[in-house]
């Protein structure tokens, strides 16, 4: 079938599969590019199929040669019904790491549930015995608690008082005022439980039970600060309560694997365009902003650049881990730099519809979205006809 982006909102209703191998293979290049790391060997992936977990995958097998198992929740496709992306990047990945003679299998299902953890714990067991790192990257916003049935569900929103800013449609280049109520308890409560760190702890203590943690295994959760441009919807809103939670958690499952010297951090990584930062308020003109400053200073990074850092020169670098005085590793670095910082401020003010496209980056904004979803891809020819039924080679059934 000819596959072509249809989209509502922030959402893409539909990937190419082409397309999302493209990005693969890309991004495959760029860990190769950069030489060998010496990483992990045995890496489980939970939320490997998007973004900073599909990123950490690739690096782990193409720069460290490591065996992989992901974990995901994706749509798988059907007749005339192309899958969801992270579907065809799962796809396509485990295609070429099996080409290169690596291992690499995959568990579709909610990461949240115990059944998910144990269909896991099962196959560490069968084939790889034990793990020397566990990325934690899920990035969603329901979870149904496995202890109580409770569906909780995320909710962007700041805390104490309302929030008004810019935001821009980018889609069409639109600049309007955006304003945001602010949340209740239950609201706070709710977006903690779903993105807080419980849920990997509960990964951690499940593999740790089970033996399955290697001596001195490392695990990596993911977060975001971000400027005081963003602070009172995203780091002091509902989001940087679960992230708070989320950095505290690292410090107590450290605690839990002195016994085989194991350690949990949490990386900070840049601002990126993801399906959930395009549904971010005010988000959206930050990054172009930032890409179009980052880019001319020869600092910008995408996913797969910021993985690939992390590990060569933060996790598996023979120079001791630098992290911050909250005990977090920073990959959000350039970003943050001063210079940088200052002239987004200054662009802020002047950025309206009609300046937008001199003094942002908009038009790279909207590239890398439509990349997520494997459009725009420049090597595809989005006129042919492709398949769109695609097996994940390593997918485990149930």
């Amino acid at each position: 079938m000819i596959i072509e982006p249809r989209t509502r909102g922030f959402i893409c209703l539909t990937a190419h599969p082409k397309g999302c191998e493209q990005n693969i293979l890309n991004q495959i290049d760029y860990v190769k590019s950069k030489g060998a790391i010496d990483g992990p060997k045995k890496v489980l992936v939970i939320g490997a199929s998007t973004g900073f977990g599909l990123a950490s995958r690739i690096t782990s097998a193409f720069g460290a040669n490591a065996s992989t198992i992901g974990v995901f929740l994706e749509k798988p496709p059907k007749p005339n019904r192309p899958a969801s992306p992270g579907w065809y990047n799962s796809a396509a990945f485990e295609t070429q790491a099996h080409q290169a003679g690596l291992y690499a299998k995959s568990i579709n299902g909610d990461a949240f549930s115990k059944e998910i953890k144990q269909q896991t714990i099962a196959l560490i067991k069968k084939d790889l015995g034990q793990v020397d790192l566990v990325i934690y990257s899920l990035a969603s916003p329901v979870r149904v608690h496995p202890e109580t049935g409770v569906k909780h569900k995320s909710v962007l929103k700041p805390i104490g008082n309302s929030f008004s800013n810019k935001t821009v449609d980018f889609h069409t280049g639109n600049i309007s005022q955006v304003s945001i109520e602010p949340a209740t308890e239950e609201d706070i409560e709710n977006t903690v439980t779903v993105m807080g760190g419980e849920d990997w702890k509960f990964w951690i203590d499940a593999l740790q039970k089970e033996d399955l943690l290697a001596p001195e295994a490392k695990t990596v959760a993911y977060s975001y600060i971000g400027p005081k441009l963003t602070e009172p919807v995203y780091r002091k809103g509902t989001i940087g309560r679960a992230k708070d939670h989320l950095e505290a958690t690292a410090f107590s499952i450290t605690d839990a694997l002195k016994n085989i010297n194991g350690k949990a951090y949490v990386s900070v990584n840049k601002a990126l365009v993801t399906q959930a930062s395009s549904a971010i308020p005010v988000i959206p003109l930050y990054i172009s902003l930032l890409y179009k400053i980052m880019k001319e200073n020869n600092v910008h990074e995408g996913c797969i650049e910021q993985m690939q850092r992390l590990f060569a020169d933060r996790l598996y670098s023979n120079e001791k881990l630098a992290t911050d005085d909250q005990g977090r590793i920073r990959v959000d670095d350039w970003e943050m730099r001063e210079d940088i910082q200052a002239k987004i401020k200054e662009l802020w003010d002047n950025a309206t519809t009609e300046t937008l496209g001199t003094i942002g980056d908009l038009e790279g904004y909207s590239n890398d979205f439509f990349n997520l979803f494997g459009f725009k891809v420049a090597g595809v020819d989005y006129d042919q006809d492709v398949n769109e039924v695609v097996e994940i080679p390593g997918l485990q059934s149930l």
